[in-house]
């Protein structure tokens, strides 16, 4: 038996606010959150889907125990749409944005300790301006950022990503921007008490002993490994977690000494419990960068949230 092709759309009729519904759905992956984004009811969020399948003859999203899944279709379409629809809304919109009268949503990026330390200053700038801003924080689980800016997952990324800063400079990647935000050491975090904690912090002594290491992807090889291996040496890694917090109290319970920038110490909740030293080998410095899309790169409330993440930096 064969099975049919789906019938191609007819453009002409096609209500085109049927794709920011789409679009919405995409971006939320929740029907209900992507309904209240878009000022509509469930129901009507449903049917706009419902009838955008039956004009492109094809489901675009698979009901599951975890909701709504896209399609491969849906997947090669998005970006698309997506593109098509930030095109029509720079031509539309006037270059202008009044943070007190225009709502506007941001989604960002961030590992939770760049997440601790700027987003007080962040709520703190909003609520002195009367900003209608709203900011959703995403935890940074990739040093890959293409596919989350691309499709409009976030805004906007903050972090330590100097593969992807190393091809910006050099002009690999022309569809994204970034600005360094601050620069920040590399210290050596253990307990109070630790065995290691009344002496100098040697080579020998730092390879000897048990590592946390904090790594988003599980892939990457860190600067510490990196700086070990230049000097033909290695340590033993007893466990990897994706968050500073959680490295922070591990090790406050532990052995385990983990190395982190400077600037997260504060973040990791637990830094009365935890002393520094200065690494015996150098691993460089962390380079904190903000990243977004070529395409916001003009947009009026796109550059106030630059400006709003740049005072951020600034405040004490």
């Amino acid at each position: 038996m064969r099975m049919s092709k789906p019938r191609p759309p007819n453009f002409r009729t096609l209500d085109l606010n049927l794709l920011r519904v789409f679009d919405a759905v995409m971006v939320e992956g929740n029907l209900t959150r992507a309904a209240k984004v878009l000022a509509l009811t469930q129901p009507a969020a449903s049917q706009a889907l419902k009838r955008l399948h039956e004009a492109l003859g094809e489901a675009l999203f698979m009901r599951t125990a975890a909701g709504l899944k896209p399609t491969p279709r849906a997947e090669a379409l998005w970006p698309q749409v997506r593109q098509a629809l930030g095109g029509l809304q720079h031509a539309l919109a006037p270059e202008r944005f009044d943070p007190r009268t225009d709502e506007v949503n941001f989604r960002i990026a961030m590992a939770d300790a760049t997440a601790a330390l700027l987003t007080p200053a962040l709520v703190r700038a909003i609520e002195s301006a009367q900003a209608l801003a709203n900011l959703r924080v995403l935890p940074l689980t990739t040093r890959d950022l293409r596919p989350l800016l691309e499709h409009g997952t976030v805004d906007l990324a903050v972090g330590y990503f100097p593969e992807l800063i190393a091809a910006l400079q050099t002009q690999q990647e022309d569809t994204l921007r970034h600005e360094r935000l601050y620069d920040t050491g590399y210290v050596c975090a253990m307990r109070r008490g630790h065995p290691l904690a009344d002496q100098p912090l040697t080579l020998d002594a730092f390879c000897a002993a048990h590592h946390l290491q904090v790594n988003f992807s599980g892939r990457s090889v860190s600067p510490t490994d990196r700086a070990l291996a230049a000097l033909g040496r290695r340590r033993r890694i007893v466990l990897t977690v994706n968050q500073f917090f959680t490295a922070g109290r591990v090790v406050t319970q532990s052995d385990l000494l983990t190395v982190l920038p400077l600037s997260f110490m504060a973040a990791t909740g637990r830094s009365r419990e935890l002393i520094t030293r200065e690494l015996p080998f150098d691993p460089g410095t962390a380079q904190v960068d903000m990243v977004w899309q070529l395409r916001r790169d003009t947009d009026p409330a796109h550059r106030w949230l630059r400006e709003a993440l740049r005072a951020a930096v600034r405040a004490p």
